[in-house]
């Protein structure tokens, strides 16, 4: 029976893996990027990656020669300056778009996008003008309409949706639709729509390859606006003047560059960490001399002017296209650099490339389409045109989608996104800086956006469903050195991780009922209090309560000078801080291994020595007490970084329960609590982290680990360590008592990245465990979930009068 590879390879062996190239794709994993031997990355449309022989280049490059800047004379500005014109043209980036230099020049920008706003800045728009743009288009191209740019100077913009572009009729003809939307247009002081302003000038503008669908525009496009844009456009508001195209394909040329040859396209916009990795912050806009001479240059710098007279409105600029639009010093030394990564592109062939990458999207979508639940129900759903075998020339590299669960609700993507992270799969999610490409295939109307954007929705936060529908998308994308297995590993996890029939949550005892946890014994084992949040801890036989929970819990932070709350995840050497209090002498002792002296702090506030400022943390405004110069001295050494500490004075919060099927989950919102994330207490069973345990150790022995992770429970940072029963009783739990104190279940603790740094010796150690194993059976809705979190009830107003203790050996007895 042929293995899944050999299957691949009898469809896709033709054009994967480079079998005419020098050498073939295992060769260059193996020699080129040794760094990915645990990883598989696929986010090459955020960022490709560049290879070991290619940086090697650059170091010997810049190892070996001297460059000066270009502006100057001397012999090593001299052959900088070669350089500088070698790499505009020669092998480099006009003829990486075939562009001859007799009708094209190269513009070196700091990225594409300076590309796409030094277009906007400088087009001759007027109030007759029209931008015309495709849904599909990135925010930096769409930012070209903005106020000080097209609509700011009276032109109309217009987005567009493009189909049938594909469709040849008798070989040659295409049949194209374009739909308008809306036009926009803003009144603009001193400007008359339809009076007489000379030549008339349209800017149209499409990406080579929509970077969140993966769809490919073909490029003829540009020849039936340009040629014919009457009879395709339809409408009169598009039909004075003249049309110039503008292509964005900073994502289409790492496997597709346009060819300037075939199609008079204007503009276009490229970004060289795309193509190879290196350099970053370097671009280029490849524009076409006679579209350049219409732009209009308001700004003059050094290297723009042949003279300028410093107290006299004076100046000559330079002819040349280059010359007039490169502000200041190009950036040299990264320019020198993008011939190595040419070289290898080079060396592989475009068409092998795009050969080889599209082979790798076909199957990952043909195989994500193909996967069903046990209930006959679709995995997932695509986005862009995948329906039709026919039709895969169309779409780039990249696979776009959303996963479902069996009863047709959808994972979020941040889910998925953390996941593939656990399980060393590097993707994106959300919607790429893409809005109209996001909205269009999400189903997204402007009521949805609107809305969402009120409900306080921004770019890369963690919302990704809103109202039942996902607000982004997952994302993965190849690249020339992609593998089968990178491939392979990635549909794996979507089958193993999303298509399971079973409840990824283990409830334990949970399913015996009430019933079960009164027959059973509880006792409390460990309290520990975490007086400074982030940093360590310490245990106590017997502990006051007190409104906000365990007295002193989490009472103190640490901020940054520039004003950030400092956590463990950010800063993990806070991890190494203890601390202790010693209530009858009423100091909290600080110890650090990077500090000589023991830190004392008294309990009792001495209030000429304090100052009360606000705060915000997790949405909530706190009043805090800020200390002396001489503490904060001492905690920035302890971590390695300016920081001050500063001491809880008050804050309103309140609980929102969030009840899903067996699991309640929970923010503490309006509840008086110190500066914990969520709750006043973290409860978590001994029985539980021994289950943890014992799969940490079957996965060793199964070869899923190399060597053994153990956990302590202290990884968890509980404040409550309960024993007794069976593991993942406290699911179930509602409401317990401790001894005669009285607490409210408000659900499961979330688990992030945290619990997988571990401190040994002075060291932070990072992995993904235990995180991976939880999320194998303890994931719900997007929430890996472990331990349970507690609000303290008060009964007859005991909690207000502080005389409440907690003790280790008291009975647990929960509802």
């Amino acid at each position: 029976m042929a293995t899944a590879k050999e299957e691949f390879l009898k469809e896709f062996g033709e054009h994967y893996g480079y079998p005419n190239s020098p050498k073939t794709i295992d060769q260059i994993r193996a020699a080129e990027f040794n760094r990915l031997q645990n990883l598989v990355y696929l986010d090459h449309a955020g960022a490709t990656l560049y290879s070991e022989l290619q940086m090697e280049s650059v170091f010997k490059d810049l190892t070996s020669n001297v460059y000066g800047n270009p502006h100057s004379q001397s012999d090593s500005s001299s052959a900088t300056l070669e350089i500088v014109r070698d790499a505009r043209q020669q092998v480099h980036v006009l003829d990486y778009c075939n562009a001859s230099p007799k009708d094209y020049k190269c513009i070196f920008t700091s990225g594409a996008t300076a590309a796409l706003k030094l277009v906007g800045e400088a087009f001759p728009w007027s109030c007759n003008s029209n931008f015309m743009y495709t849904m599909e288009n990135h925010n930096s191209v769409i930012g070209i309409r903005d106020t000080r740019y097209a609509l700011g100077q009276g032109a109309a913009a217009i987005a567009v949706d493009v189909e049938d572009v594909h469709t040849r009729i008798e070989g040659e003809n295409f049949s194209t639709k374009i739909s308008l939307h809306q036009i926009q247009r803003r009144k603009v002081a001193g400007l008359r729509e339809g009076e007489p302003m000379g030549d008339v000038y349209n800017l149209f503008a499409f990406p080579s390859e929509c970077n969140f669908s993966g769809l490919r525009f073909n490029l003829d496009l540009a020849k039936i606006i340009k040629e014919d844009s009457s009879r395709i456009l339809g409408t009169s508001v598009c039909n004075n003047g003249r049309w110039l195209v503008l292509i964005d394909a900073a994502k289409g040329s790492a496997t597709m560059p346009p060819d300037l040859s075939k199609y008079p396209v204007d503009f276009v916009a490229l970004s060289f960490y795309k193509l190879f990795g290196y350099p970053t912050g370097l671009g280029a806009l490849v524009v076409r001399n006679d579209a350049a001479k219409l732009l209009k240059k308001s700004y003059f710098s050094g290297g723009t002017v042949a003279a300028s007279i410093a107290d006299i409105d004076f100046i000559k600029r330079r002819e040349g296209i280059e010359e007039l639009f490169e502000d200041g010093t190009v950036s040299f030394l990264s320019i020198a650099s993008i011939r190595h990564g040419f070289k290898i592109l080079n060396s592989l062939t475009l068409s092998a490339i795009s050969r080889h990458t599209t082979s790798l999207a076909s199957y990952t979508r043909k195989t994500l389409l193909a996967l069903r639940h046990s209930n006959g129900s679709s995995v997932c759903i695509l986005y862009g045109r995948h329906n039709s075998m026919e039709m895969c020339h169309e779409m780039g590299p990249i696979v776009s989608f959303n996963l479902k669960r069996p009863d047709g609700s959808w994972f979020g993507y941040r889910e998925v996104e953390k996941l593939a992270s656990l399980s060393g799969i590097q993707l994106r999610t959300g919607c790429f800086c893409n809005p109209g490409a996001c909205a269009k295939y999400l189903g997204l109307s402007h009521m949805d956006l609107i809305s969402n954007t009120e409900a306080g929705h921004v770019c890369w936060d963690d919302h990704d469903i809103i109202n039942g529908k996902p607000i982004g998308a997952v994302r993965v994308s190849f690249g020339y050195m992609s593998t089968y297995e990178d491939a392979k590993k990635f549909v794996d996890f979507v089958t193993s991780s999303f298509m399971s029939s079973r409840n990824h949550v283990d409830h334990g005892n949970q399913l015996e009922g009430v019933n079960g946890f009164l027959d059973t014994c509880y006792y409390l084992k460990s309290i520990t209090i975490y007086p400074i949040k982030s940093c360590g801890g310490f245990s106590a036989r017997s502990w006051p309560l007190s409104n906000n929970g365990l007295k002193h819990d989490r009472e103190w932070i640490l901020k940054s000078l520039s004003g950030e709350i400092l956590t463990l995840k950010r800063v993990p050497e806070m991890g190494f801080i203890s601390s202790f209090i010693d209530l009858s002498q009423g100091m909290l002792f600080v110890e650090s291994p990077h500090c000589k002296e023991k830190l004392q702090i008294k309990l009792q506030l001495d209030f000429s020595d304090v100052t009360i400022q606000d705060i915000e943390l997790h949405g909530q405004r706190y009043k805090v007490y800020s200390y002396s110069n001489e503490t904060n001295a001492w905690f920035s050494e302890a971590i390695g970084r300016p920081c001050t500490l500063l001491r809880y004075s008050g804050s309103n919060h309140e609980f929102v329960l969030d009840k899903t099927k067996d699991v309640v989950t929970c923010k503490d919102t309006n509840s008086a609590v110190c500066f914990a994330n969520e709750a006043q207490f973290l409860l978590v069973s001994e029985e539980s982290v021994s289950d943890l345990n014992k799969r940490l150790s079957s996965d060793v022995q199964k070869g899923i680990h190399v060597t053994a992770t153990q956990v302590n429970a202290s990884r968890f940072r509980p404040n409550l360590l309960v024993s007794g029963g069976r593991a993942y009783d406290e699911d179930g739990w509602r409401d317990i008592r401790i001894g005669n104190k009285y607490f409210r279940s408000l659900g499961g603790c979330n688990r992030c990245q945290i619990i997988n740094l571990a401190l040994n010796a002075g060291r932070v150690q990072k992995s993904n465990e235990p995180l991976a194993t939880l999320a194998s059976y303890r994931r719900v809705k997007g929430r890996i979930l472990f331990g349970i979190l507690l609000k303290y009830e008060s009964v007859n107003g005991e909690q207000q009068q502080g005389d409440s203790w907690l003790h280790v050996g008291q009975e647990v007895h929960p509802d």
